[in-house]
């Protein structure tokens, strides 16, 4: 790679304003350190799957009540949740179209790929929306894994190549539109590669980047595997994604993407893993922490309460909060239109009973 600009002289890792380039990326940064409160709208990002059908619309049958979405279906599904309070998404791509998938996730970076046709859209329908993207190879390559694989051993992860590539997809949608790019991928190095590539397109006070720093090999992530069509081909994760009984490791991650200059980390899974979400949160006091409620414990929660072991909204209240308990400020999950309608109903009946009060009595 060419070397910097002059204009560039100040480290990666020391640049700041894309932590708060946008008025909710300001907001989570305030409340960082503010410890645990009461849910709120702004808490909620909302991962979205966008395939390439522009007109249809598919069930997700390991999700229930969530749909991968065609380009073309976006506008009439967000325009009611953003009236509700809905302050950001997370968009995942899911190519399903012949030759799609290769080696190295060549169509991660094409125009016409559904999370850029996406993203160029939101932006414009949208403007207030803070767009979030998953940066990551596995629904693009046609091993599945997150990585380009080696030339001289086609089972293994070349780390130099992959972050290249990663780096690559990253700085191109940030071109497309997106305000914080969300690398999932777990490969060493792949944050400093992305905000150099940032820097060199100009974008580097523009968008931030949030690091999925402590994710771990879980069995949690089956149904998204299956929404995304992201699974592994041969083997599996577990050589670059964290040993789920590792402390220590999720700290030497989340300190490795810190130096590197990521403006925000994410724990993953989020409920199995709240020890770690305090971890981090003592690790580093002064950056703001995801936890990606996945697809597993969406799971779970669904089918329990539809078996009547409780009432679904008060099981997913109760669990989110034990992950703003523990330190996390901002909350991934795909009961974000559940939440956003019941949080609406409470407002509402708070406003009717405070009228009925202040009425004069009869």
């Amino acid at each position: 790679m060419a070397s910097l600009p002059s204009q560039y002289s100040v480290p990666c890792t020391h640049r700041l304003h894309a932590s708060y380039a946008h008025p909710l990326l300001r907001q989570w940064a305030s409340l960082a350190d503010a410890g645990a409160s009461p849910l709120a709208a702004s808490d909620l990002v909302y991962p979205i799957f966008v395939h390439d059908k522009a007109d249809e619309v598919a069930e997700i049958k390991a999700l229930p009540e969530q749909y991968r979405w065609g380009v073309n279906k976006l506008e009439g599904f967000l325009a009611p949740l953003v009236a509700l309070g809905l302050r950001s998404v997370i968009l995942f791509g899911v190519p399903t179209a012949e030759g799609t998938k290769d080696a190295k996730a060549s169509f991660a970076t094409s125009p016409e790929s559904p999370v850029a046709l996406a993203l160029q859209l939101l932006r414009k329908r949208f403007p207030s929306l803070l767009l979030m993207v998953d940066v990551c190879l596995c629904a693009y390559t046609d091993t599945g894994h997150c990585g380009v694989m080696r030339a001289d051993d086609p089972r293994a992860l070349d780390n130099q190549a992959s972050i290249d590539r990663i780096a690559e997809m990253a700085v191109f949608l940030a071109q497309c539109g997106a305000q914080v790019v969300a690398p999932s991928d777990m490969m060493d190095g792949r944050i400093g590669a992305i905000k150099l590539g940032l820097a060199r397109a100009g974008l580097d006070s523009k968008v931030s980047v949030m690091s999925y720093a402590a994710k771990f090999a879980s069995v949690f992530y089956g149904p998204f595997r299956d929404a995304a069509g992201s699974g592994a081909k041969f083997g599996d994760r577990s050589g670059y994604q964290l040993p789920p009984a590792s402390r220590g490791l999720a700290i030497k991650a989340v300190q490795r993407d810190i130096e590197e200059g990521a403006d925000f980390l994410m724990v993953k899974p989020g409920t199995p893993y709240l020890d770690i979400v305090r971890d981090v949160r003592v690790t580093a006091p002064t950056t703001p922490v995801a936890i990606y409620h996945v697809s597993g414990e969406y799971a779970m929660l669904w089918h329990a309460a539809a078996a009547g072991a409780f009432g679904l909204v008060e099981a997913v209240r109760e669990s989110l909060m034990g992950a703003k308990r523990a330190g996390a400020s901002i909350l991934l999950t795909y009961y974000t239109p559940l939440l956003l309608k019941s949080m609406r109903e409470q407002q509402d009946k708070e406003r009717a009973d405070a009228l009925a009060e202040s009425q004069p009595q009869q």
